[in-house]
Order: C-alpha cells, then structure tokens, then sequence
C-alpha cells in the first residue's frame, strides 16, 4: 500500500497467482459472514453477496488497467530520458551544420510517434510494481491523493480494531468456558453476558481486557520497528486456514446430514442488510493489494480470466461456509466469530480439534496484526512527508507509532462487537477503497491515455467494463452504500 514503485518479487504463475489471491481475499470478514446471512436472511444475503462480487470483480479490472496506464507511463518516460540521453551524445558528435541539426529535430521529434505506433500494447505491460499510493499521485491532484491516504488510514485503523479485538475475544471465549461452567452437558443455546463471572471475582469482560492488554504488549512494540510476512509463515498461516475451513465444513454438513441441523433462516430480513453490506464488502476486499499480488505474474495474457475464475471460486466457498452455518445452527446462536461455535463439547467431542478451531483466529491474525501496523503507520509518513525533508527521531520512532496503535487499542477496549466493526469499516472505508478510488483512477488513467499517446492508443490491459456507464454506476453504488448505512445507523439510534 505505500506509495512507491517497488521491486517486482520472483515470479510465479498464474495458477498460484489465483492461490495467492484467492488466500489474501478470504480472511477475517468470513468468520462474520455466518451470522451476517442468519441476521439478514438466506435469500437477501445470497443475492446481495454474487452482487457484491461482481461489483468487486469490476474494480478490480478496473485497477489491473490503471496498472498497466501506469507502467505505459514510466515506460514512455524512461524512453524519453534514454532518448535524451542519445540526442545529447549524438549532438556533441556532430558538426555545427544548419541542416544536420534541422534533421536531429525533426528525428526528435518523429520518433516518439513512431515508437508508440512500433511498440503497440507492449507498453502497457505490467512489469513494474506500482502500488495504489503511487498511481494515486500519478493520476490525482493534490487533494485526490490526501484523500487516498486518509481513506486509506481509516480502513487500516479498522483492520487493527478488528483483530485487536478478535484474538482477546476467542481467548475470553474459549478459557472462559473451559475454566468456567461449560462442559459437554451444556446446551447448545447457552447464552453469556459480559457481566458472567469467569474466573472467580473475575467478570468475563474483565477477562476480555485482561488478554487484550497482554495482546498490546506482545504485539504492539512491533509497530515501532519493521516487519515484514516471510514466505514460510505466509504458508504455515494459510495451511492453519483451510485446514480450519475444511473442518468446520464437513462437522456442519455432518451435523445437517445427521439431522442435527437446528437452523431456520428467514428468507429475508430487511434490518440485518447494513452489517451484511459491510460484512461483504470487507468479505471482497482486495483491490490495495492488487499491484503486489498481480505484477509477480509471470504470464498476463489471461489475467482478466485468472480473476474472474477466483471469484467465482470465492463465491461459491463463501456460499458453501454461510450456507452450512446458518442451516447447521440457530441464528441466534451464531456468534460473531463463527470458529467458537465449535468450540464446545457437544459440536466436537475431540477436544484438540475444539481448542484448535476456537484458537485458531490467535494464531492467523496475530501473525497479520504487526504487519498492518507497519502498513498504516508508513501510510502515516507518507501522507505527511514533504519533499527533501526528514522526520525528527521523536516523531518518526515514537509519535507515528503511538498514534497508529493507540486508536485501535482504544476502539477494542470499549468494544468487541465484530460484527458491528467489520461492517462500519466495510460500509465506510471498504466501499472508498473498493469503489470510489478505483472508479476514479479508471476514469482518470483513461483521459491520461488518451493524452499521452492519441485515442487510437489501446491498453491491453483495459477492462472489459470499458464503457463510462459503469464507472458512474460503481460510484452511484457506492454513495448508495454511504447513504444507506448512515441512513440505517441513524435510524436506530433514533429508535434506542
């Protein structure tokens, strides 16, 4: 997400391209979808989760031609220099002749033309890794690009306030009952308050403070130096994944098999769309990560297919997850991180697969809060850095850092309803991220094109939604989202 053009990584190929994206798509936000599709209703939410994907699948083509509009850029620049450069030695070589230096500019002037008509689409191959920062100030005003970062910033402080108050929360949740009263003669619907005694005097919200200051101390001095995911830890989190996917999966469909499934799901219930909107939109996030996920891939001549096939995929592992969940348990039984409902005795008589799917978000999203951290405070930097000038050692080691860990560690404290945070910072931050930067980066690489090299000049890498309708219809869509949400939110308030 930094704003620089970076190096380009070991390539791989397009099949592990779909992996690696289909890895970085499906991540918290799927935990939360359970109980979004038991609350909104199993009709409304399939519906609104396949649109909410093709409108994801359209700003994502939508970013892979700002890509390659981007890399056309730099190229035709480092053509420019190097022609520069040619001209300058040519000249210095060359006679004081009248005519010999007539045709040197009329050569200067011809060959640019002549070389975007030779090139063709080869210009517009995506080579360099251009993250979103940088072709936000390749095709944003001043005032676009400090937008970008604050939209930005705000879905990063989201992020961390989701896993800081996720891990503290399956923790609570899982010793909580093992040391508490739940046993395997516990009923299914067993309901807890915060105020319900855990350990002793101990409340259980008490306990949910305990571990989230233990996770701030543990995890938060990373965000005063820098870390980066190595591949093996990469690996070993995405294998802890699906191994926990899968599980929950088949004991859901076993159950349903068995005719154990206590689920009845409404074909729709209008009150619970807000947190699924959020839900989904956060559920398909993956538009900033794009320029790192796809530039590495070594063959791009089907890419807009590559993507397309992995939504279709994500689509229907989505469908499969939810769909299970809410026929396999009652709506009302649901929690907001959907791994703890199997994290009691009478769902999984194993006790090491229990604890391994109640703790398993400690483990996966530990590993991705320092670097979300680094992410955001470096986005912090960039936002306010001025040309030639350095931060102060005090701001720069200590100010940036506090100010990154500090609001999200405050957000988890008052709170760790997921499902309200996941959906706030989908609905908000998510749909700036997701619609309204790419519509405008799409909308605003094409004039440059167009610019730059002539309307006949075709990027390769263009978007099969090439027309302007739906540039304007993503961006209706996504004030639709604004509007509805805050509309929503108001109103309850107004109600309580």
């Amino acid at each position: 997400m930094a704003g620089e053009i970076t190096e380009t990584g070991e390539l791989y190929s397009p099949y592990v391209g779909l992996v690696y994206m289909f890895n970085l798509i499906v991540g918290t936000g799927a935990l939360t979808m359970p109980k979004a599709f038991a609350t909104a209703g199993w009709l409304v939410s399939l519906v609104l989760l396949i649109f909410l994907g093709f409108m994801s699948f359209v700003t994502t083509t939508f970013v892979v031609e700002a890509m390659g509009a981007a890399n056309a850029q730099l190229r035709w620049k480092r053509m420019e220099t190097h022609q520069e450069e040619e001209d300058d030695d040519s000249s210095s070589s060359a006679s004081d002749s009248d005519i010999l230096a007539q045709d040197s500019y009329e050569r200067a002037e011809k060959r640019p033309i002549l070389s975007v008509q030779r090139r063709g689409s080869n210009l517009f191959e995506i080579t360099d890794r251009v993250e979103m920062g940088q072709m936000a100030s390749m095709f944003f005003n001043k005032v676009g690009v400090n937008l970008f970062y604050f939209c930005i910033i705000v879905y990063l402080y989201g992020d961390l306030a989701i896993y800081a108050a996720a891990v503290p929360f399956s923790l609570m949740q899982v010793t909580c009952s093992a040391l508490g009263n739940d046993s395997c003669g516990v009923e299914a619907d067993a309901k807890y308050n915060d105020t319900d005694p855990c350990w002793g005097p101990l409340r259980r919200m008490d306990a949910y403070r305990i571990y989230l200051a233990v996770f701030t101390l543990l995890l938060g001095p990373f965000t005063f130096f820098d870390v980066q995911k190595t591949k093996y830890l990469q690996i070993l989190t995405s294998l802890m994944r699906w191994i926990a996917f899968a599980i929950m999966i088949v004991l859901a469909l076993v159950r349903i098999a068995h005719g154990r499934g206590e689920g009845r799901p409404p074909l729709a219930d209008l009150s619970g769309i807000r947190n699924l909107l959020g839900v989904c939109v956060y559920s398909f996030m993956c538009q900033h990560s794009l320029p790192s996920l796809l530039t590495p891939v070594s063959s791009k001549r089907h890419l807009t297919r590559l993507v397309f096939l992995d939504y279709v995929l994500i689509l229907a592992f989505y469908g499969l997850l939810s769909f299970t969940a809410i026929f396999c348990f009652r709506g009302d039984s649901l929690l907001d991180m959907y791994t703890l409902n199997f994290a009691r005795c009478d769902v999984v008589g194993l006790a090491a697969v229990r604890f391994f799917l109640g703790l398993f978000p400690v483990f996966t999203i530990s590993t991705n809060f320092p670097i979300i951290a680094v992410t955001l405070r470096n986005n912090w930097k960039t936002l306010f850095h001025r040309e030639g000038g350095t931060y102060p050692w005090v701001v720069d080691r200590v100010v940036f850092p506090t100010i990154t860990l500090l609001p999200p560690v405050l957000v988890a404290f008052c709170t760790h309803d997921l499902e309200s945070l996941v959906g706030i910072t989908g609905a908000y931050a998510g749909t700036g991220i997701q619609y309204v930067i790419p519509a405008f980066l799409v909308y605003l690489c094409r004039k440059d094109t167009q610019l730059a090299f002539g309307h006949g000049t075709v990027n390769k890498h263009r978007s099969p939604f090439r027309h302007a309708f739906w540039v304007g219809f993503v961006l209706l869509w996504a004030f639709s989202c604004f509007f509805f949400v805050t509309a929503n939110i108001v109103l309850s308030e107004t109600k309580l």
